[in-house]
């Protein structure tokens, strides 16, 4: 078990899991705290890197694109204290966080892990049910349905229809922007085959709550992925007659076997010691 425990966060890493748990420090973010613990396997990562600074260096995992629901939905866009997969390093424990780096990215390469896009979400998402009052409305998420109630800050052309509820079939696609200077963000859900390609401003739209930019709009990026979770991963195999989840399960049954081929074959090549061998065989085996 590889561990670093700073104000920030603690992140361990036991060959399979990078287990990442908010700190008490001011500078988490409320999104932090609320996502709580996160578990990132080994396979979806792309990489990680330890930058050091002036006052405090940063660790920073890099995961595969598509990967995570919460990264489809926000894009790149959380600010540091809200991104769950930066910890912020004292100078002091630069050493420590230099070795983690190095212990994740050997595993990386014992198990050969690609670091290409991926087609189907390797971490859950935020649990649900869960709800989030921020901007002019509330969210509420149980997994099957989204509900959208307004407030006194809502505009009242769109107050007027009253609360809205969609089930998750009729969720085309949801979109998440911050609120930057003077622009104020929003939390929106596409609805329908076909929707509108420009929908209504947020202020008026009747799927979107508006976002002014105050402690509690990063939530609502957590409605967002909780929903994204649960809808067809954008880059799912499509096969006639067959369930996206029927396809992948079956293609990441093939990739596993071949993957053992490959460390029987390595091992017999004298490139794996025996314990390597054990550690990387007993690895896919769990995957499988």
């Amino acid at each position: 078990m590889t561990e670093i425990i700073q104000k920030d966060g603690t992140w361990s890493f036991d060959g399979d899991v990078i287990r990442i748990v908010p700190g008490g420090d001011k500078g988490v973010g409320l999104l932090r705290q609320t996502l709580g613990e996160v578990a990132v396997p080994l396979r979806a990562l792309a990489g990680i890197s330890f930058e050091a600074g002036r006052k405090a260096g940063r660790l920073r995992l890099r995961l595969r694109d598509g990967a995570d629901p919460l990264l489809r939905v926000t894009g790149g866009r959380l600010a540091d204290g809200s991104d769950p997969y930066r910890l912020a390093v004292a100078n002091d424990r630069s050493g420590v966080a230099e070795y983690f780096v190095d212990e994740v990215r050997h595993a990386l390469l014992l198990e050969q892990v690609e670091t290409g896009p991926v087609d189907r979400y390797l971490l859950p998402g935020p649990a649900v049910p869960i709800t989030v009052g921020a901007g002019d409305g509330t969210v509420t998420f149980d997994g099957e349905r989204v509900r959208l109630e307004w407030n006194w800050k809502t505009e009242e052309s769109k107050a007027s229809g009253g609360v809205r509820t969609l089930a998750l079939a009729d969720i085309e696609a949801v979109e998440w922007l911050p609120a930057a200077g003077l622009e104020n963000g929003y939390l929106r859900f596409r609805v329908g085959v076909g929707a509108a390609a420009s929908p209504p401003a947020p202020k008026y739209d009747p799927y979107a709550v508006e976002l002014y930019g105050f402690r509690k709009d990063p939530l609502m990026a957590l409605v967002g992925a909780a929903v994204v979770a649960r809808l067809p991963h954008p880059d799912a195999p499509a096969r006639a007659g067959a369930p996206v989840a029927e396809v992948t399960a079956g293609a990441d049954h093939d990739v596993l076997l071949r993957r053992l081929r490959e460390l029987g074959e390595l091992h017999r090549a004298g490139v794996l010691t025996d314990d390597e061998f054990s550690t990387a065989k007993q690895a896919v085996l769990k995957q499988l």
